[in-house]
């Protein structure tokens, strides 16, 4: 039996064209041993649904700057829901007020970084969630 790597897709969704942040996180979620899948600049929400259907992950992480964060989270949230991938943890980060943190947490969207963040926060964060969420899904015979 060995450990299943958590499957993420970090995505930048809009037309926000600023993805260091997303490349940063990407390579840290690499590096704790993730496997990954960037989807570059310039996605739709529905290019993210789909993407995350078809490689069966189990979180998306959006990075978003362009402020268009309380209509994208919700909007790929509800794709997702969709495509029975609720069990999708849908996290990301970006420039966010608190308050708008609050209603996206409520709509189903976890936990979200700001920032300056430290990466192994969002590490620490996706693992976790990782373990109680999937439990014993977490290995496979290899």
């Amino acid at each position: 039996m060995t450990e299943r790597r958590i499957r993420v897709l970090v995505a930048k969704p809009g037309l926000d064209g600023h993805d260091r942040g997303a490349k940063v996180i990407a390579a840290a979620l690499q590096d704790a041993g993730m496997e990954v899948i960037y989807t570059g600049l310039h996605q739709t929400p529905e290019m993210i649904a789909v993407t995350a259907l078809h490689e069966d992950v189990d979180v998306v992480a959006l990075s978003i700057l362009s402020g268009a964060h309380m209509t994208l989270f919700p909007r790929v949230r509800s794709l997702l829901d969709e495509q029975d991938m609720a069990g999708v943890l849908i996290t990301g980060g970006g420039i966010i007020p608190d308050e708008d943190i609050e209603m996206l947490q409520a709509q189903g969207v976890g936990r979200l970084f700001g920032p300056g963040t430290p990466t192994s926060e969002a590490v620490t964060y996706i693992r976790s969630w990782f373990d109680e969420s999937r439990g014993d899904a977490s290995t496979q015979t290899s």
